[in-house]
């Protein structure tokens, strides 16, 4: 089974690469490029009214995609922005204390490690990090540290984009979030449409941000906000999209949207609405669910670790898989491996046009519909010739 037809374009660019960084660059299907100039030409047919169409019937199909794929109860508990960094800061100004307590962990992506890093530094925020080392305990340790108190908001990775380790107690998070706080944040980036997710039981209670750039196969600016009822309703970092719509405030003070829409930012470029709609329509024509994707590219994770583990692929049989396939259980849509050499090892492939990316010591390996067992074999065959202690 190969599913390379979709993605014919894209692959015609570089026929001679093989790319195994779905997880940080994802190819995009051939309907993405279609959609692309779509956008194009109804921003210059409705000119004036552009917007219209883009409120009216662009941000609708993108919101029910991701209701439907989420177990949203309603679409309009969703926003979109061009990334998640933005829509973080937007959260964060909503909490009525400073400086915001904040609870995460040592191994959140750059737009929250640096950000939170950097309140830090100018005294608006105070956080606790809890140690992803050993996971398994983390979860445990984490729930533990939630459950002591004192925290305003607690924000931690459902898939951590480093180790590919999974987060499976957003239920227990979701017990304790209240509206006067804590407020749960789930960043879902190496979750979304990576793994099922279902937020049909704790969509009350937690916000979920994700984006468009990886598995979503829509390229960047198609990040997006679930923000929770009732939770931070008056965001001070605001756009003037938040006053559209049915709006709530003081009388003569800052009135803003009373869904999701609270947290929307301004003028945007909403042409990768169009690309995410397009994708999830083609994945729709093809019954290509994200379970059903998810078990394709387990499967060639499947056979890499197989030829890993059994030697046959040179040096990274000597490597720490930290996320290996486990039975069924959801998991990452890449391998991370460990090892001192993990640079050394993505610049010898890269030489060969084999492309993966390394975190410090670990490189990554992403796989998706783009792929068959026909590139794993080749991939193996690669790695079985990197030299020893290259």
């Amino acid at each position: 089974m190969t599913y390379k037809s979709l993605f014919s374009r894209a692959l015609s660019l570089a026929p001679g690469r093989l790319h195994f960084a779905a997880h940080s660059h994802h190819l995009w299907p051939d309907v993405s490029h279609e959609a692309q100039i779509r956008s194009w030409d109804e921003a210059n047919r409705h000119a004036d009214r552009k917007w219209d169409l883009i409120f009216g019937e662009v941000i609708p199909e993108a919101q029910d995609h991701l209701a439907a794929e989420l177990g949203l109860p309603s679409p309009h508990s969703l926003i979109f922005a061009p990334n998640t960094h933005d829509l973080i800061v937007r959260i964060v100004s909503a909490v009525e204390r400073s400086p915001v307590r904040i609870l995460s962990t040592d191994g959140e992506f750059h737009s929250f490690r640096r950000q939170s890093e950097r309140w830090e530094e100018a005294g608006v925020a105070t956080v606790t990090r809890v140690p992803l080392a050993p996971f398994d305990s983390f979860a445990e340790r984490f729930v533990e540290a939630a459950r002591a108190g004192g925290h305003d908001l607690i924000l931690v990775s459902q898939v951590f984009f480093r180790t590919g380790q999974v987060f499976d107690a957003i239920k227990s998070l979701a017990d304790m979030a209240d509206p006067a706080g804590p407020w749960v944040v789930i960043d879902g980036y190496h979750g979304f449409m990576a793994t099922p997710t279902d937020l049909s039981a704790v969509a009350d209670r937690v916000f979920y941000l994700a984006g468009g750039y990886k598995y979503a196969m829509a390229g960047e600016g198609a990040c997006f906000l679930h923000a929770p009822p009732g939770f931070g309703s008056r965001p001070v970092v605001t756009g003037w999209f938040a006053e559209f719509g049915h709006l709530e405030g003081p009388p003569g003070g800052v009135q803003y949207r009373a869904d999701g829409g609270r947290f929307w930012g301004a003028t945007f470029d909403p042409s990768a609405l169009y690309r995410f709609s397009a994708v999830r329509r083609i994945l729709d024509e093809h019954g290509l669910t994200t379970a059903r994707v998810a078990t394709y590219a387990t499967g060639l994770q499947q056979r890499f670790q197989n030829a890993i583990e059994a030697g046959k692929a040179g040096p990274l049989a000597g490597a720490e898989i930290l996320n290996p396939v486990v039975a069924d259980a959801p998991r990452a849509r890449f391998l991370a491996l460990r090892s001192d050499q993990a640079a050394d090892w993505k610049a010898a492939l890269q030489a060969r046009d084999i492309i993966t990316d390394v975190r410090d010591d670990v490189i990554r390996f992403g796989f998706s519909l783009y792929q068959d067992e026909a590139d794993v074999d080749q991939l193996i065959t690669a790695c079985a010739d990197l030299p020893a202690g290259q």
